[in-house]
């Protein structure tokens, strides 16, 4: 391996990205709306070569909030076939999703 394929990346996202992950730490009886923005940024880290400090932050909500991946997984497809998933708060209506 050469020392660029060792090397951490920073995810254009993850500025933004740690202001969410800090409210969602904060949170102690999660809404369907921050189970959907946590299964949501596990996608969008899973297997991310960098953002190492908002993984492991991403790891300490699920175990605070008693969930699995598998779990959290299982409960926001509930959601989102019962039409309660992801919306976006600040009323966009462009249709386009903030997945990646």
């Amino acid at each position: 391996m050469t020392t660029t394929e060792n090397k951490d990346q920073q995810h254009p996202q993850e500025d933004r990205d740690r202001q969410l992950v800090d409210r969602l730490l904060q949170e102690n009886s999660p809404s369907n709306f921050h189970l959907a923005e946590l299964a949501r940024l596990r996608i969008r880290y899973r297997g991310f070569p960098g953002a190492r400090d908002v993984q492991q932050s991403l790891d300490t909500v699920l175990q605070r909030w008693n969930l699995t991946e598998e779990i959290l997984f299982e409960q926001t497809r509930q959601l989102h076939a019962n039409a309660q998933g992801y919306k976006p708060r600040n009323g966009s209506s462009q249709g386009q999703d903030d997945w990646s």
